[in-house]
């Protein structure tokens, strides 16, 4: 009869849990959820193996198949910070909110002042409206990391459904300001700019804008980085500029996916 030794089976899991972590980190994500999730077979009480599927399901957009290994994790080790914050992530993903609030306050309890836990609490609180909360959060993750621009963009994004445009404006030019290829804070002072009567400078700080990152000419894409309905009406009026419809239309045939293939050489 043959002895399966259940300390090596182990180890052979957590191996493999460590190639697939290496493989996600070159975004190698299929191989790598192949070894994780063998790896959850050969060590099935591990919370960190668990944990990895189930941040490997989120990063390949299976949000269900991440609940539910997240949730194994958190069976197995519920004090790990890093699970329900992920939980959190994954129930926002899932657009609901509440539930993404629960996980990520539980997780700042066991490891407070993490800048992306609270930066997700405040995206959370954003989208239930609970405005005030949101940028009590984001200042958080500020105070944190005084670099952590999406943040400090996020409370523009609420004072300009507020109807504080000056305020709105006064955030994103600090986020702009902080990174100088951030294509976000840029577009919203643009359309800010725009909407207030100085076209033309809209429609060249717009311009600039998308040329950095033409994802920002998608309202689809704006609304997923949580643009709130005032500001993306506003948007569309920028984009329907001719001038900046030529250039997205010019990066869009700039766009190694519109290229046509070269023809083999002969």
């Amino acid at each position: 009869m043959l002895r399966v030794d259940p300390t090596k089976l182990e180890l052979q899991g957590i191996s493999l849990a460590q190639e697939a972590s290496q493989l996600a980190q070159f975004q190698q994500y299929e191989l790598a959820l192949q070894r994780a999730k063998l790896a959850t077979q050969l060590a099935p009480k591990s919370p960190e193996v668990w944990s990895l599927l189930g941040g490997l399901y989120l990063q390949t957009n299976d949000v269900d198949s991440g609940i539910i290994a997240l949730k194994r994790a958190q069976g197995l080790d519920a004090k790990n910070s890093a699970v329900l914050f992920a939980l959190g992530s994954a129930h926002f993903q899932k657009g609901k909110y509440s539930q993404a609030v629960e996980y990520l306050q539980s997780g700042l309890k066991i490891k407070p002042n993490v800048p992306g836990a609270l930066f997700d609490l405040g995206n959370a609180y954003l989208m239930l409206n609970r405005y005030s909360e949101a940028i009590a959060q984001y200042e958080k993750a500020i105070a944190q990391d005084q670099k952590f621009w999406p943040a400090i963009n996020n409370i523009g994004l609420i004072h300009y459904e507020s109807g504080d445009i000056d305020k709105a404006l006064s955030y994103w030019q600090k986020a702009a300001d902080i990174d100088q290829k951030a294509a976000e804070p840029r577009l919203a002072i643009a359309v800010a700019v725009y909407v207030k009567g100085n076209r033309d400078k809209g429609i060249s700080l717009g311009d600039g804008a998308i040329r950095l990152d033409s994802r920002y000419a998608d309202v689809k894409f704006l609304k997923e980085n949580l643009w709130g309905d005032r500001l993306l009406a506003d948007t569309k009026k920028l984009l329907e500029n001719p001038k900046i419809r030529a250039t997205v239309v010019q990066l869009q045939e700039r766009s190694p996916r519109t290229q046509r293939p070269t023809p083999p050489s002969e």
